[in-house]
Order: C-alpha cells, then sequence, then structure tokens
C-alpha cells in the first residue's frame, strides 16, 4: 500500500523561502507520477507541479512555475518541493499525491491521483 508523508512546512515571511519533502512508501517501480498540490481555506485543492519518476519528466502550473521547483531522489524515495519567494498568497496546507504511469501534459487535476499524503502547513506573512 502506498504511503506518502509530507513534512517542512513552517512560517516564513514574504520573500522567503522553504522546501518541503515527502517520502513514499509502497511504491514498487519508477512508474509513478508524484505531484505537489495545496489548499487554501475555502479554495478548490490546487496541482502545482508533477514529476513521472521514470525519466524526471516535469509539469508545473503557472502560478508557480517561476518560483517553485519539484525534484525527487528516487534512492531515497523522497520527493522535494522548493519554494522560493513565497508570498502571503502562498499560505496553504501543501499536499503530495500519486499515481500510477504518467503525469497530465498541462492541468495537474486532483481527481487522478490516488494516493494521498496528510498534508503540511504552509504559512507566508507579510
Amino acid at each position: 500500500q502506498v504511503q506518502l508523508v509530507e513534512s517542512g512546512g513552517g512560517s516564513v515571511q514574504a520573500g522567503g523561502s522553504l522546501r518541503l519533502s515527502c517520502v513514499a512508501s509502497g511504491i514498487s517501480n519508477s512508474r509513478y507520477c508524484m505531484a505537489w498540490f495545496r489548499q487554501a481555506p475555502g479554495k478548490e485543492r490546487e496541482g502545482l507541479a508533477g514529476i513521472y519518476l521514470r525519466g524526471g519528466n516535469t509539469v508545473y502550473a503557472d502560478s508557480v512555475k517561476d518560483r517553485f521547483t519539484i525534484s525527487q531522489d528516487y534512492a531515497k524515495n523522497t520527493l522535494y518541493l522548493q519554494m522560493n519567494s513565497l508570498k502571503p498568497e502562498d499560505t496553504a496546507v501543501y499536499y503530495c499525491a500519486t499515481k500510477y504511469f504518467t503525469c497530465p501534459e498541462r492541468e495537474i487535476s486532483s481527481a487522478d491521483f490516488a494516493f494521498w499524503g496528510q498534508g503540511t502547513q504552509v504559512t507566508v506573512s507579510s
């Protein structure tokens, strides 16, 4: 069974950086897409970035592609999200998720992902 555990959230001032981590277990091969989502209070869950473990192809939402970077350490079963130039509107609970096979080419939709972590809170103050 796939399990995902996020860490690295916290409070930071606007303009700062954070790196989120997601440790995965139960993924038996590299034919998985792993992704980061976030959900702010009163808003829908938003797909931010995805990476196909086999080959490392990435996809980003336009809202974060110039500030966030998704990466993986396959040997450590760990997914990362480097977040730079953080803004107050980035405040949300951040989730990692995974699905079998390739990532979507454009929109990263939560409906496509079967396995989810518990989330980690990111708070950006002005």
